[in-house]
């Protein structure tokens, strides 16, 4: 979705991503590399005593594995701007397939050089559900004409 400047954009659009799998050597390498070695994602017996009954991703591993599945035109894109109203409303279990989608609510121009475009990101799974919901900025330039 972000390969197109700032005036390109339209309220009201929406993108979808292509889906990707979690694995078990998501949770693993995540736990890793995060130090998150909390045993709902990491220790099969006691997420068996769970609501869940099976281990689960990583909130933050689902948000990483969906930033990863967005588009980002490096010169059309200046800085990612922020998150706001993060919420993980399902559980993506090893074996799920996520992609996302993101709709465009707001613009708001910063300068001559760009503005903010702001965009609901929904992250769903193969059965439709969402897992996590989050309000996403990203700070967008405007397309330079030469004169």
């Amino acid at each position: 979705m972000f390969n197109r400047y700032f005036d390109q954009y339209e309220i009201g659009e929406i993108w979808t991503s292509r889906g990707r799998t979690i694995t078990e050597t998501d949770l693993v390498l995540f736990s890793a590399f995060s130090g998150d070695w909390y045993p709902l994602h990491t220790n099969k017996e006691y997420a068996a005593n769970t609501p869940f009954q099976q281990r689960i991703a990583h909130g933050m591993l689902v948000l990483s594995v969906a930033t990863g599945l967005i588009q980002f035109e490096p010169d059309i894109i200046a800085a990612f701007y922020g998150m706001e109203r993060v919420r993980f409303t399902n559980p993506t279990f090893i074996g799920d397939t996520i992609q996302v989608e993101l709709r465009v609510i707001d613009l708001l121009e910063r300068n001559s050089r760009g503005g903010i475009v702001t965009v609901i990101q929904e992250v769903k799974k193969q059965t439709s559900e969402i897992v996590t919901v989050a309000e996403m900025k990203l700070l967008v330039n405007r397309k330079i004409i030469e004169a």
